[in-house]
C-alpha cells in the first residue's frame, strides 16, 4: 500500500471511531422483559419496598437514600454515588467491585447489551415514560374467610390454624412461618392471613400486621 493511501485509510477509520456512540442506547422493549429479573427483590412501585428499595424514580436519586427503606449497608451509604447511566451500568455490571462492601447478592450482568437495554427502561420508568411492571402483590386485607386466621394452637411439633371458615389446618412445625407485613397491602390489625408457600400444601406463612402480634396470637393448647 502507497503512503498516501495508509494515510487516508487512517483518517477515514479515526472519523468512524469519533462519530461512533461511546455507548449503545438501550431497547425498551428488551429492558422491560430483562428488568423482570428484578423483580423478585425490587418493586417498581413507589414507596413498596422488598427484600431491596423500589426502584421507582431511582435515576438521578443518589444511591442509599429511597424514602421508607431502612436496609441498606453502611458501604452504599456512605459511597456517594448517584444513580445516572454509567453509575448504573457499572452497578448492574458487578455490585461488589463498584461498591465493596455492599449488600446485594447479585453477581451481575455481562452482556453490555442487556445492562443497556435495562438502563433504558429504568429511565424512562424514572421520566413517566412508560408504565411500570406490574408486581401484583396481594392485597391481604381482601382475602376471603378460607385465608383469614383466627386462632393458632400448638402442641408438640405441631400447629393447628383455624380459618374464618371454620376449617382446621395442621402444620409440621417446620414448615410454619410467621411473617409480617406493616405495608398498606398487609394484613389488618388483629387479622393475620395464611399463604400456602408449597406445592403439596404441606407448607405455609402467617402474616401478621405486626411484629408484636405472633406471641399474643399463637396459644398452647393440648388435647
Amino acid at each position: 500500500m502507497l503512503p498516501q493511501v495508509r494515510l487516508a485509510s487512517a483518517a477515514v477509520l479515526a472519523a468512524l471511531a469519533f462519530s461512533a456512540p461511546a455507548r449503545a442506547e438501550g431497547d425498551l422493549a428488551r429492558g422491560a422483559q430483562a428488568a423482570r429479573a428484578c423483580m423478585a427483590c425490587h418493586s417498581f412501585a413507589p414507596g413498596r419496598h422488598m427484600t431491596g428499595p423500589s426502584l421507582a424514580g431511582v435515576m438521578g436519586r443518589k444511591a442509599g437514600t429511597a424514602d421508607g427503606f431502612a436496609r441498606y449497608s453502611d458501604a452504599l451509604k456512605h459511597s456517594n454515588l448517584v444513580w445516572n447511566k454509567p453509575n448504573l451500568d457499572a452497578w448492574l455490571k458487578n455490585p461488589a467491585a463498584l461498591v465493596p462492601g455492599n449488600a446485594m447478592g447479585f453477581p451481575g450482568i455481562a452482556d453490555a447489551r442487556t445492562r443497556a437495554d435495562v438502563v433504558a427502561y429504568l429511565e424512562a420508568v424514572s421520566a413517566g415514560r412508560v408504565t411500570a411492571l406490574d408486581q401484583s402483590l396481594p392485597n391481604l386485607k381482601a382475602v376471603g374467610a378460607a385465608s383469614r386466621v383466627t386462632a393458632i394452637r400448638y402442641c408438640g411439633d405441631a400447629y393447628r390454624l383455624t380459618t374464618a371458615d371454620r376449617k382446621t389446618h395442621t402444620f409440621w412445625e417446620f414448615n410454619l412461618r410467621f411473617k409480617t407485613d406493616g405495608s398498606a397491602d398487609g394484613p389488618s390489625a388483629g387479622k393475620p392471613v395464611l399463604i400456602g408457600t408449597g406445592m403439596h400444601g404441606d407448607r405455609a406463612a402467617v402474616v401478621f400486621a405486626g411484629p408484636e402480634e405472633i406471641s399474643t396470637f399463637i396459644q398452647k393448647q393440648c388435647g
